[in-house]
């Protein structure tokens, strides 16, 4: 490995005006931790203590960087520029072909300057997913609270160069994730060098020797630059040094009880198509038309602002910090005299103190309001933005930048939000939504042999027993069409290969008085529950998705949840959400005709897929699979995730959804979903039937309103319910109960998993749909299973209880079938 190479910035870093207190002195003098090296050490950075992390205690907080320190924007950008003309001093001739890569969230403006004073490219790595945008790579992030990094250039040759590649983070603790990237990046597309830049370095010389014997390893020149290096001194129990401080110091300042300041929203005029920020790539030329537009966006900021405004902070959100940055230094020429500050909302939980010798005096505390690849898991934050006990470190105004990924409702609503806590702790507040850039992935061709006209969804009452503002159903009506068979004879057909189960309909079960009143007792006890459920999944998907979703559920199950998820929006936000629903056949994929219709009514990425409850997984996997290449998000979310593989549901319980009592009288009258040759054409939508003639039995809208009528109730247990889930960092999918099916099917000896149907719902299905073997019951549960009882009673099938069952009951249907085959009690089935 190269010789390391420390600079000294001095053109834009000796700007920097050190306090008279060290902004470390507070942690030091409590804890025992300390700096050594540099001089310029005290003056590049403080210390702070960090809150629920356990692997480190401490937070190095940068004076220079512009993130949890409002600092001038000539300071914070020309700091990284300047490492950036060093690195292209470094490199010589071939720093033309070089590309920077920042790292998300802290590095990103750091990296972002830094390729702006060498001159190159410039990508950043991010922990925001885009739905039809591939991820070239990733890596880990050891020591962070939020680890996994995704690369998502909208041009894949982007990192695919062989010319140096400069690495730029905000400090060197360790190296690991340096090395994790190179690893990772090396893989790709090999080079021989690469340059690693960071403010300060502070790593061991254990870490050190761990970096060259990597370099010596790959065969390649790794070089380091960095403006300031030395150590940190850390006692042996510096963790429960911190925790014990951390337990005495107890809760922040709370807010000042005033009158909320103004908000006002500006409309920036930002260019089409020119990138916000690193994210996807940013290329000379943008370069070109961001400088040529600053002072104009400077002046539409200007506007807004208070007269007389002395203080003002722009502050960034989280990734987005270049862009904010930019806009702070245009404003700052524009309105002169030093007024200007920026700084960046962040993930990182750290303590607050109000004192001069730490370097986070204020916090503001607030619910995530963009959509991370974890979700809104966790609180955001804002540090040094409130004055605290201090009137001068007061701001007139705050300009608070986000992209429109961000601008949600959580961003608006509540005490919590940031904007409403702004408000209390200035005199006015500034919103500028900058659109977030978007590259236009190239979907794979639709298979669809010839450009026919798309045909026209179907609506009620013509086709089902749904008002037709309820839903739009992109289905074929084949109501004409004699598609029912004998149970046993499908059965024998499915397994035997002869025919897919979409080719042909179930006779529709027709319940009998008792499994009518069983029903109705269903409804009556869990109407609440569902209730609940639905607001809860219909509040996480504005949070997520934002006010502009549409929604398209999975027919059938997944029409009435649809529905009263549009319901929901209707009644807590007054929202008119479109909602389709669309047929999904497992082992055939999603309708590519409906598909085709919602892409060319709607933005691909603004469509959420729903239904009604998740087995061990299957259709989740499916979806994703079917959705590989369109532009679509491939995220389910559904009522109830008993299996455990969605993030986005109301809740994980496994309990009985009346809807799933019944066929098609719960279900707007309309039958299961079918794909057959001769009925279905290259440009027909999948088929169904509306039977008309059971109205009579028909209880779908007794259902919805039934549910609908516990919506007010349930509001305030609802919104807790949502915030919880919020702030649940289990929300990632394990698939336990996929996992739990293929216990279950070796233990039972089927080879087959699609035979083993977890859940109440699919063990419904089974007993009114298919040949059932036996249903599997957890012990103990009681009258959410009554009506599975009741269907295996009629149907001769064994309920076998017992212990250490995921699910409430799980159906298994009958793995060698044909009409000769017996049940487990021996006798015919």
């Amino acid at each position: 490995m190269a010789a390391e190479q420390a600079v000294a910035g001095q053109a834009a870093a000796g700007q920097v005006v050190a306090e008279q207190t060290w902004s470390g002195r507070w942690v030091a003098d409590r804890v025992g931790i300390g700096l050594d090296g540099s001089e310029r050490l005290p003056e590049l950075v403080g210390l702070a203590l960090r809150s629920g992390n356990p692997r480190r205690a401490h937070l190095l907080v940068s004076t220079v960087l512009g993130k949890h320190v409002p600092q001038r924007p000539a300071v914070v950008h020309g700091v990284g520029v300047e490492l950036g003309r060093s690195v292209r001093e470094l490199l010589g001739a071939a720093a033309e072909g070089a590309v920077v890569l920042g790292y998300a969230e802290t590095a990103t403006g750091l990296g972002h300057s830094v390729a702006d004073g060498l001159g190159v490219p410039y990508l950043h790595s991010t922990r925001r997913p885009v739905p039809g945008v591939e991820s070239v790579g990733g890596f880990e992030e050891e020591h962070s609270h939020a680890t996994t990094h995704l690369l998502l250039p909208s041009e894949p040759e982007f990192l695919c160069g062989d010319g140096p590649l400069v690495l730029v983070d905000d400090e060197f603790s360790t190296g690991q994730t340096i090395l994790n990237t190179i690893r990772e990046l090396h893989a790709l597309q090999p080079r021989s060098r690469y340059v690693v830049v960071a403010l300060v370095d502070l790593r061991s010389a254990a870490d050190r020797r761990r970096l060259e014997e990597a370099a010596a390893e790959l065969g390649v020149r790794i070089d380091l630059v960095a403006t300031a290096s030395g150590s940190v001194r850390l006692p042996e129990d510096v963790i429960s040094r911190a925790e014990r401080l951390i337990a005495e110091v107890g809760e922040p300042t709370p807010l000042p009880d005033a009158p909320p300041a103004s908000l006002v929203r500006v409309e920036l005029g930002w260019p089409a198509g020119l990138p916000d920020g690193g994210r996807h790539g940013f290329t000379g030329d943008d370069r070109a038309r961001l400088e040529a537009v600053l002072p104009a966006l400077a002046g539409e900021l200007a506007s807004a602002l208070p007269a007389g405004a002395g203080r003002v902070l722009v502050l960034g959100c989280e990734e987005l910090m270049y862009a904010p940055l930019r806009l702070a230094g245009a404003l700052d020429d524009l309105l002169g005299g030093d007024r200007v500050r920026c700084s960046t909302t962040t993930r990182s939980p750290v303590l607050a103190v109000d004192d001069p010798g730490y370097a986070i005096r204020t916090r503001l505390a607030f619910p995530a309001h963009d959509a991370p690849a974890d979700g809104a898991s966790r609180e955001r934050y804002a540090y040094n933005v409130a004055p605290g006990a201090d009137p001068a470190r007061r701001f007139d105004a705050v300009v608070l930048v986000v992209d429109d990924v961000a601008d949600t409702p959580a961003l608006h609503e509540g005490e919590r939000a940031l904007l409403n806590q702004l408000r209390l702790v200035t005199d006015r507040v500034v919103l500028a939504v900058l659109p977030s850039y978007k590259p236009v992935p190239v979907p794979e061709p639709l298979p669809v042999p010839q450009p026919e006209p798309l045909p026209e969804p179907l609506y009620g009452p013509e086709f089902s027993s749904y008002p037709k503002e309820d839903v739009a159903w992109l289905l074929k009506d084949l109501s004409g069409v004699a598609l029912e068979a004998p149970t046993e004879e499908r059965e024998e057909a499915v397994q035997n290969g002869g025919a897919h189960y979409a080719e042909s309909l179930p006779v529709e079960y027709q319940p009998s008085p008792e499994y009518q009143e069983l029903f109705r007792q269903a409804l009556d006890g869990s109407a609440r529950r569902i209730a609940l459920a639905v607001g809860t999944v219909a509040e996480t998907l504005l949070r997520e998705r934002g006010p502009g979703l549409v929604l398209a559920s999975l027919a059938r199950a997944g029409t009435p949840v649809g529905v009263l998820i549009r319901r929901w929006l209707a009644f807590a936000h007054g929202l008119d959400v479109p909602h389709y629903t669309l047929s999904i056949v497992r082992g055939r994929g999603i309708d590519q005709v409906a598909l085709r219709y919602l892409a060319a009514h709607h933005r691909p990425a603004d469509v959420v897929f729903v239904d009604g409850w998740t087995g061990k997984g299957a259709i989740t996997r499916e979806l994703a699979e079917a959705l590989t290449g369109t532009g679509f998000d491939p995220a389910l979310a559904v009522l109830a995730d008993p299996g455990r593989c969605v993030r986005t549901y109301g809740t994980r319980d496994d309990f009985l959804i009346p809807s799933a009592c019944l066929n098609s009288t719960v279900s707007g009258l309309v039958s299961r979903t079918v794909l057959r040759a001769g009925l279905i054409g290259p440009g027909d939508f999948h088929g169904a039937k509306h039977y008309l003639e059971l109205a009579a039995a028909d209880v779908s809208r007794e259902f919805l309103d039934a549910v609908a009528g516990w919506f007010d109730e349930v509001r305030p247990s609802v919104r807790e319910g949502a915030e919880r889930l919020a702030a649940d960092p289990d929300r990632t999918p394990d698939w336990a109960g996929w996992a739990a099916v293929e216990r279950i099917s070796a233990a039972y000896g089927i080879d087959d998993v699609n035979l083993v149907k977890p859940g109440v719902g699919e063990t419904t299905r089974v007993l009114l749909r298919r040949v059932p073997w036996r249903v599997l019951a957890r012990r103990g549960v009681g009258a959410d299973l009554d009506h599975v009882r009741l269907l295996a009673g009629q149907r001769g099938v064994q309920v076998e209880e017992v212990d250490e069952l995921p699910y409430s009951c799980v159906g298994l249907i009958h793995p060698r079938y044909t009409r000769g085959a017996t049940g487990a009690n021996g006798r015919a089935v």
